[in-house]
């Protein structure tokens, strides 16, 4: 990556901008095209750098409910159970872990009810038991990864 790719980063995480033309936007505050700001964050897409673009609403807010998730997945179960949670519009993260539990994973829905449906028929699914860990404190930190030199 160049300085290029480290500024449009750094803006992407921290400031992406609300316009009809975020792109151009972009590339006018790091001194290139629109075009050439799409091909590079096409680019760093194509390369896994960039994993997802997209808003992050605070759930609760808006009447929704979260959970962290964990599982205890046997290696013969599990390409079948990490396909069946990510196949959810409402996984935020799936990690797999070196533990017991080897699968961690957030999920949101509209409803408390939705939640436990939803991780019911996962369960249901794959005959995987899913522990179900909603917060009773909710802590938000932002988490930005700076890029460039400043």
């Amino acid at each position: 990556m160049d300085n290029f790719d480290k500024k449009i980063l750094d803006i992407i995480q921290t400031a992406f901008p609300l316009e009809k033309r975020p792109y151009s936007e972009i590339g006018r505050q790091v001194g290139l095209t629109e075009a050439e700001t799409l091909a590079r964050v096409r680019t760093l897409t194509e390369k896994g750098v960039i994993r997802r673009i997209g808003a992050n609403f605070q759930s609760g807010k808006l009447g929704w409910r979260s959970t962290l998730c964990s599982a205890a997945v046997p290696d013969e179960k599990l390409d079948t159970f990490i396909a069946e949670v990510n196949r959810l519009p409402g996984v935020t993260h799936n990690y797999l872990r070196a533990h017991r539990q080897n699968v961690w994973f957030t999920f949101i829905a509209p409803s408390w009810e939705e939640v436990q449906a939803t991780l019911a028929e996962v369960t249901s699914k794959t005959g995987v038991p899913i522990l179900n860990l909603p917060a009773t404190k909710m802590f938000k930190i932002q988490v930005d990864f700076k890029m460039g030199e400043e």
